[in-house]
Protein backbone atom coordinates (compact mmCIF):
# COMPACT_ATOMS: atom_id res chain seq x y z
CA UNK A 1 0.00 0.00 0.00
CA UNK A 2 1.57 3.77 -0.62
CA UNK A 3 0.63 7.31 0.22
CA UNK A 4 1.04 9.58 -1.66
CA UNK A 5 2.58 8.89 -4.66
CA UNK A 6 3.27 10.52 -8.19
CA UNK A 7 3.82 8.72 -11.33
CA UNK A 8 5.94 10.56 -13.67
CA UNK A 9 5.78 10.04 -17.52
CA UNK A 10 9.00 11.57 -18.49
CA UNK A 11 8.32 9.91 -22.41
CA UNK A 12 5.19 12.65 -22.45
CA UNK A 13 7.23 15.76 -21.96
CA UNK A 14 8.79 14.97 -25.29
CA UNK A 15 5.70 14.63 -26.50
CA UNK A 16 4.65 17.95 -25.15
CA UNK A 17 7.25 19.89 -26.71
CA UNK A 18 7.02 18.09 -29.95
CA UNK A 19 3.37 19.76 -29.83
CA UNK A 20 4.63 23.28 -29.04
CA UNK A 21 6.83 22.70 -31.77
CA UNK A 22 4.26 22.28 -34.17
CA UNK A 23 2.03 25.63 -32.87
CA UNK A 24 5.30 27.32 -32.99
CA UNK A 25 7.07 25.95 -36.04
CA UNK A 26 9.45 28.37 -36.50
CA UNK A 27 10.96 29.38 -33.21
CA UNK A 28 13.12 28.11 -30.78
CA UNK A 29 11.83 26.90 -27.65
CA UNK A 30 13.16 27.71 -23.90
CA UNK A 31 11.68 25.37 -21.83
CA UNK A 32 10.67 26.40 -18.52
CA UNK A 33 11.94 24.19 -15.80
CA UNK A 34 11.29 26.63 -12.94
CA UNK A 35 9.86 25.71 -9.61
CA UNK A 36 11.22 22.12 -9.28
CA UNK A 37 10.33 21.65 -12.76
CA UNK A 38 6.69 22.38 -11.82
CA UNK A 39 6.84 19.84 -9.58
CA UNK A 40 8.07 17.49 -11.15
CA UNK A 41 11.59 16.77 -10.43
CA UNK A 42 14.06 19.70 -11.97
CA UNK A 43 16.72 17.43 -12.82
CA UNK A 44 14.80 14.13 -14.35
CA UNK A 45 12.91 16.83 -16.32
CA UNK A 46 15.80 18.73 -17.35
CA UNK A 47 17.65 15.15 -18.39
CA UNK A 48 14.84 14.06 -20.65
CA UNK A 49 14.39 17.02 -22.37
CA UNK A 50 17.72 18.35 -22.65
CA UNK A 51 18.04 16.70 -26.11
CA UNK A 52 15.14 18.19 -27.48
CA UNK A 53 14.81 21.77 -25.94
CA UNK A 54 16.88 24.87 -27.46
CA UNK A 55 17.21 26.00 -23.61
CA UNK A 56 16.00 25.91 -20.16
CA UNK A 57 13.66 28.67 -18.72
CA UNK A 58 14.35 28.87 -14.39
CA UNK A 59 14.10 31.50 -11.72
CA UNK A 60 16.48 31.33 -9.48
CA UNK A 61 20.23 31.00 -9.92
CA UNK A 62 20.67 28.19 -7.48
CA UNK A 63 18.02 26.08 -10.16
CA UNK A 64 20.31 26.83 -12.78
CA UNK A 65 23.45 25.84 -11.03
CA UNK A 66 21.60 22.61 -9.75
CA UNK A 67 21.69 21.80 -13.68
CA UNK A 68 25.72 22.62 -14.49
CA UNK A 69 26.14 20.70 -10.94
CA UNK A 70 24.37 17.65 -13.26
CA UNK A 71 26.25 17.86 -15.96
CA UNK A 72 23.27 20.07 -18.15
CA UNK A 73 25.49 22.00 -20.58
CA UNK A 74 22.13 23.35 -22.26
CA UNK A 75 21.78 26.89 -22.74
CA UNK A 76 19.64 28.15 -19.22
CA UNK A 77 18.41 31.77 -19.04
CA UNK A 78 17.33 33.25 -15.97
CA UNK A 79 13.71 34.56 -16.25
CA UNK A 80 13.79 37.19 -13.49
CA UNK A 81 17.48 37.95 -13.87
CA UNK A 82 20.04 37.95 -10.78
CA UNK A 83 19.05 39.32 -7.51
CA UNK A 84 22.41 40.45 -6.42
CA UNK A 85 26.04 41.50 -8.40
CA UNK A 86 28.02 39.33 -6.57
CA UNK A 87 25.97 37.01 -8.38
CA UNK A 88 27.48 38.37 -11.98
CA UNK A 89 30.61 36.05 -12.04
CA UNK A 90 28.67 32.97 -11.42
CA UNK A 91 26.69 33.78 -14.36
CA UNK A 92 29.89 33.99 -16.59
CA UNK A 93 31.45 31.53 -15.32
CA UNK A 94 28.36 28.89 -15.64
CA UNK A 95 27.35 31.19 -19.44
CA UNK A 96 24.21 31.41 -18.63
CA UNK A 97 22.12 34.11 -20.11
CA UNK A 98 20.09 36.67 -18.08
CA UNK A 99 17.29 39.11 -18.09
CA UNK A 100 17.52 42.76 -17.05
CA UNK A 101 14.36 44.23 -16.05
CA UNK A 102 15.70 47.10 -13.87
CA UNK A 103 17.90 49.70 -13.25
CA UNK A 104 19.56 48.07 -10.56
CA UNK A 105 20.80 45.47 -12.35
CA UNK A 106 22.36 47.76 -15.35
CA UNK A 107 23.90 49.70 -12.83
CA UNK A 108 25.40 46.11 -11.53
CA UNK A 109 26.59 45.12 -15.19
CA UNK A 110 28.22 48.56 -15.72
CA UNK A 111 30.24 48.04 -12.02
CA UNK A 112 31.26 44.34 -12.52
CA UNK A 113 34.84 42.85 -13.84
CA UNK A 114 33.59 39.62 -15.51
CA UNK A 115 35.70 36.98 -17.44
CA UNK A 116 33.65 37.22 -20.53
CA UNK A 117 30.43 39.16 -21.07
CA UNK A 118 26.76 38.12 -20.53
CA UNK A 119 23.88 37.21 -23.41
CA UNK A 120 21.71 39.69 -22.07
CA UNK A 121 17.75 39.52 -22.70
CA UNK A 122 16.31 43.12 -21.96
CA UNK A 123 13.01 42.50 -20.15
CA UNK A 124 10.57 45.34 -21.58
CA UNK A 125 7.39 45.96 -19.76
CA UNK A 126 4.87 45.44 -22.45
CA UNK A 127 1.45 46.09 -20.56
CA UNK A 128 1.89 43.68 -17.61
CA UNK A 129 3.41 46.17 -15.33
CA UNK A 130 5.03 43.30 -13.01
CA UNK A 131 8.66 42.73 -13.99
CA UNK A 132 10.52 45.04 -16.86
CA UNK A 133 12.24 48.42 -18.04
CA UNK A 134 8.77 50.37 -19.11
CA UNK A 135 8.48 51.79 -22.89
CA UNK A 136 10.13 55.58 -22.55
CA UNK A 137 13.52 53.97 -20.67
CA UNK A 138 13.81 51.27 -23.38
CA UNK A 139 16.11 53.54 -25.39
CA UNK A 140 17.86 54.48 -22.46
CA UNK A 141 18.41 50.97 -21.44
CA UNK A 142 19.23 50.23 -24.69
CA UNK A 143 21.80 52.83 -25.52
CA UNK A 144 24.00 51.31 -21.69
CA UNK A 145 23.72 47.82 -22.50
CA UNK A 146 25.05 48.16 -26.11
CA UNK A 147 27.72 50.16 -24.24
CA UNK A 148 28.81 48.29 -21.62
CA UNK A 149 31.71 45.68 -22.28
CA UNK A 150 30.39 42.85 -19.88
CA UNK A 151 27.39 42.64 -22.33
CA UNK A 152 27.37 40.50 -25.44
CA UNK A 153 26.33 41.68 -28.40
CA UNK A 154 24.00 41.84 -29.87
CA UNK A 155 21.38 42.57 -27.24
CA UNK A 156 17.95 40.59 -26.76
CA UNK A 157 14.49 41.20 -25.67
CA UNK A 158 11.90 39.67 -23.71
CA UNK A 159 8.38 40.43 -22.37
CA UNK A 160 5.76 38.03 -20.38
CA UNK A 161 1.70 38.70 -21.09
CA UNK A 162 -0.66 39.48 -18.46
CA UNK A 163 -3.79 38.25 -19.95
CA UNK A 164 -3.18 35.29 -22.63
CA UNK A 165 -5.01 32.98 -20.88
CA UNK A 166 -8.13 35.16 -21.70
CA UNK A 167 -8.79 34.45 -25.01
CA UNK A 168 -11.25 37.12 -25.97
CA UNK A 169 -8.85 40.15 -23.95
CA UNK A 170 -7.47 42.95 -26.23
CA UNK A 171 -4.89 43.57 -23.95
CA UNK A 172 -2.31 40.63 -25.75
CA UNK A 173 -2.84 41.93 -28.69
CA UNK A 174 -1.76 45.35 -27.43
CA UNK A 175 1.18 43.71 -25.81
CA UNK A 176 2.32 42.57 -29.07
CA UNK A 177 2.18 45.69 -30.71
CA UNK A 178 3.64 47.51 -27.94
CA UNK A 179 6.77 44.83 -27.72
CA UNK A 180 6.92 44.97 -31.49
CA UNK A 181 7.32 48.40 -31.97
CA UNK A 182 10.00 49.23 -29.25
CA UNK A 183 12.55 46.13 -30.57
CA UNK A 184 11.70 46.89 -34.24
CA UNK A 185 15.44 47.53 -35.83
CA UNK A 186 17.13 46.60 -32.58
CA UNK A 187 18.86 43.10 -34.09
CA UNK A 188 19.18 40.25 -31.71
CA UNK A 189 16.32 38.07 -30.90
CA UNK A 190 13.47 38.31 -29.43
CA UNK A 191 10.57 36.06 -27.26
CA UNK A 192 7.55 36.78 -26.30
CA UNK A 193 4.98 34.06 -26.10
CA UNK A 194 4.65 31.69 -22.92
CA UNK A 195 2.33 28.34 -23.11
CA UNK A 196 -0.85 30.41 -23.98
CA UNK A 197 1.17 32.66 -26.29
CA UNK A 198 2.59 29.20 -28.29
CA UNK A 199 -0.81 27.71 -28.72
CA UNK A 200 -3.39 30.96 -28.84
CA UNK A 201 -1.42 33.83 -30.05
CA UNK A 202 0.60 33.01 -33.27
CA UNK A 203 2.06 36.39 -33.74
CA UNK A 204 3.74 36.61 -30.26
CA UNK A 205 5.90 33.81 -31.42
CA UNK A 206 9.00 35.42 -32.49
CA UNK A 207 12.33 33.73 -32.52
CA UNK A 208 11.77 32.16 -28.98
CA UNK A 209 9.22 30.52 -27.22
CA UNK A 210 8.98 29.96 -23.46
CA UNK A 211 6.59 26.78 -23.11
CA UNK A 212 5.67 26.32 -19.46
CA UNK A 213 2.94 24.20 -17.77
CA UNK A 214 2.03 22.91 -20.90
CA UNK A 215 5.41 20.94 -21.23
CA UNK A 216 3.81 19.09 -18.25
CA UNK A 217 0.41 18.58 -20.13
CA UNK A 218 -1.63 20.94 -18.64
CA UNK A 219 -3.54 23.81 -20.00
CA UNK A 220 -3.00 27.58 -19.37
CA UNK A 221 -6.35 28.07 -20.66
CA UNK A 222 -8.69 26.77 -17.68
CA UNK A 223 -11.58 26.08 -19.82
CA UNK A 224 -9.44 23.36 -21.84
CA UNK A 225 -7.95 20.68 -20.87
CA UNK A 226 -4.44 19.65 -21.96
CA UNK A 227 -6.32 16.64 -23.82
CA UNK A 228 -8.22 19.19 -25.48
CA UNK A 229 -5.24 20.27 -26.99
CA UNK A 230 -2.92 17.04 -27.77
CA UNK A 231 -0.97 17.36 -24.55
CA UNK A 232 -0.23 13.95 -22.29
CA UNK A 233 -0.51 14.73 -18.55
CA UNK A 234 2.93 14.15 -17.18
CA UNK A 235 1.92 13.43 -13.70
CA UNK A 236 -0.71 11.43 -12.01
CA UNK A 237 -1.73 11.80 -8.08
CA UNK A 238 -2.37 8.81 -6.43
CA UNK A 239 -2.48 7.47 -2.83
CA UNK A 240 -4.58 4.28 -1.37
CA UNK A 241 -7.54 3.93 0.75
CA UNK A 242 -6.20 3.28 4.58
CA UNK A 243 -9.78 2.58 5.95
CA UNK A 244 -13.27 2.03 4.38
CA UNK A 245 -15.93 2.64 7.43
CA UNK A 246 -19.51 2.81 7.60
CA UNK A 247 -21.12 6.00 8.31
CA UNK A 248 -25.29 6.18 8.86
CA UNK A 249 -27.41 8.98 7.72
CA UNK A 250 -26.90 12.24 9.58
CA UNK A 251 -23.49 11.19 10.67
CA UNK A 252 -20.92 14.45 10.23
CA UNK A 253 -17.58 13.35 8.71
CA UNK A 254 -14.29 15.48 9.32
CA UNK A 255 -13.16 18.54 11.09
CA UNK A 256 -15.85 21.11 11.40
CA UNK A 257 -18.95 18.61 10.61
CA UNK A 258 -18.73 20.34 7.33
CA UNK A 259 -20.56 17.76 5.55
CA UNK A 260 -23.06 15.27 6.43
CA UNK A 261 -24.13 12.01 5.39
CA UNK A 262 -27.58 11.91 4.39
CA UNK A 263 -28.05 8.27 3.83
CA UNK A 264 -26.14 5.39 5.12
CA UNK A 265 -22.86 4.98 3.16
CA UNK A 266 -19.59 3.51 2.86
CA UNK A 267 -16.89 6.08 3.56
CA UNK A 268 -13.23 5.82 2.17
CA UNK A 269 -10.20 7.22 4.27
CA UNK A 270 -7.16 8.21 1.66
CA UNK A 271 -3.86 8.75 2.63
CA UNK A 272 -3.28 12.21 1.62
CA UNK A 273 -3.82 15.64 3.05
CA UNK A 274 -2.47 19.32 2.64
CA UNK A 275 0.32 18.08 4.31
CA UNK A 276 1.18 16.40 0.61
CA UNK A 277 -0.08 19.71 -1.12
CA UNK A 278 -3.37 18.46 -1.36
CA UNK A 279 -5.58 21.69 -1.47
CA UNK A 280 -7.03 22.26 2.48
CA UNK A 281 -9.94 24.56 0.30
CA UNK A 282 -10.91 21.68 -2.10
CA UNK A 283 -14.78 21.71 -1.62
CA UNK A 284 -17.42 18.66 -0.88
CA UNK A 285 -18.28 17.52 -4.55
CA UNK A 286 -14.05 17.31 -5.79
CA UNK A 287 -13.94 14.09 -7.83
CA UNK A 288 -11.68 11.47 -7.24
CA UNK A 289 -11.21 7.65 -8.86
CA UNK A 290 -11.66 4.98 -6.99
CA UNK A 291 -11.37 1.34 -8.97
CA UNK A 292 -12.47 2.95 -12.74
CA UNK A 293 -15.37 5.28 -11.22
CA UNK A 294 -15.51 8.97 -10.05
CA UNK A 295 -16.32 9.45 -6.81
CA UNK A 296 -16.94 12.30 -4.57
CA UNK A 297 -14.57 13.71 -1.68
CA UNK A 298 -16.77 14.75 1.39
CA UNK A 299 -16.14 17.05 4.83
CA UNK A 300 -12.40 18.74 5.20
CA UNK A 301 -9.06 17.82 3.87
CA UNK A 302 -6.71 16.75 6.62
CA UNK A 303 -3.24 17.48 7.32
CA UNK A 304 -2.56 13.68 6.19
CA UNK A 305 -6.12 12.46 5.18
CA UNK A 306 -8.90 13.12 3.10
CA UNK A 307 -12.68 11.35 2.82
CA UNK A 308 -14.75 10.60 0.50
CA UNK A 309 -17.91 9.25 -0.12
CA UNK A 310 -17.87 5.43 -1.85
CA UNK A 311 -21.91 4.63 -1.60
CA UNK A 312 -23.66 2.79 0.02
CA UNK A 313 -22.73 -0.29 -2.36
CA UNK A 314 -19.31 -0.15 -2.42
CA UNK A 315 -17.04 -3.51 -2.73
CA UNK A 316 -13.69 -1.18 -2.00
CA UNK A 317 -10.93 -2.49 -0.12
CA UNK A 318 -8.29 -0.93 2.39
CA UNK A 319 -5.00 -0.82 0.30
CA UNK A 320 -6.89 0.09 -2.99
CA UNK A 321 -5.75 2.53 -5.46
CA UNK A 322 -6.93 6.01 -5.32
CA UNK A 323 -6.31 8.81 -8.68
CA UNK A 324 -6.37 12.47 -7.15
CA UNK A 325 -5.26 14.19 -11.05
CA UNK A 326 -4.09 12.24 -13.61
CA UNK A 327 -4.70 11.01 -17.24
CA UNK A 328 -8.30 9.94 -16.40
CA UNK A 329 -8.78 12.79 -14.08
CA UNK A 330 -7.35 16.07 -15.10
CA UNK A 331 -5.79 18.31 -13.26
CA UNK A 332 -7.67 21.20 -14.77
CA UNK A 333 -11.17 19.46 -13.63
CA UNK A 334 -9.76 19.58 -10.08
CA UNK A 335 -8.43 22.85 -9.95
CA UNK A 336 -11.98 24.37 -10.89
CA UNK A 337 -13.55 22.88 -8.39
CA UNK A 338 -11.11 23.97 -5.93
CA UNK A 339 -11.07 27.35 -7.39
CA UNK A 340 -7.51 27.52 -8.65
CA UNK A 341 -5.29 26.93 -11.44
CA UNK A 342 -3.23 23.45 -12.44
CA UNK A 343 0.15 24.91 -11.69
CA UNK A 344 -0.76 25.53 -8.17
CA UNK A 345 -1.55 22.23 -8.09
CA UNK A 346 1.28 20.35 -9.28
CA UNK A 347 3.81 23.03 -8.10
CA UNK A 348 2.36 22.86 -4.91
CA UNK A 349 3.39 18.94 -3.60
CA UNK A 350 5.62 18.39 -0.53
CA UNK A 351 8.52 16.91 0.06
CA UNK A 352 6.74 13.84 1.44
CA UNK A 353 5.37 12.62 -1.63
CA UNK A 354 7.15 10.21 -3.53
CA UNK A 355 7.97 10.95 -7.14
CA UNK A 356 7.71 7.51 -9.35
CA UNK A 357 9.41 7.82 -12.82
CA UNK A 358 8.28 5.87 -15.41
Amino acid sequence: MKAATAYIQLENLVHNLNVVRTKAPNSRAWAAIKANGYGHGLLPVAKTLAAHADGFGVARLEEALALRANGIDTPILLLEGFYSAEDLPLLAEHQLHTAVHCIEQLDALERATLTTPLTVWLKVDSGMHRLGVRSEDVSHFIERLNACPNVAKPLHFMSHFGCADELENPVTNTQIAMFTAVTEGQGGECSLAASSGCFFWPDSHLDWVRPGISLYGVSSVSSLTGKELGLKPVMTMTSSLIAVRTAKKGEPVGYGARWVTDRDTNIGVVAIGYGDGYPRVAPDGTPVMVNGRSVPLVGRVSMDMLTIDLGPDAKDCVGDEVILWGEILPVEEIANHVGTIGYELVTNITSRVDLVYT
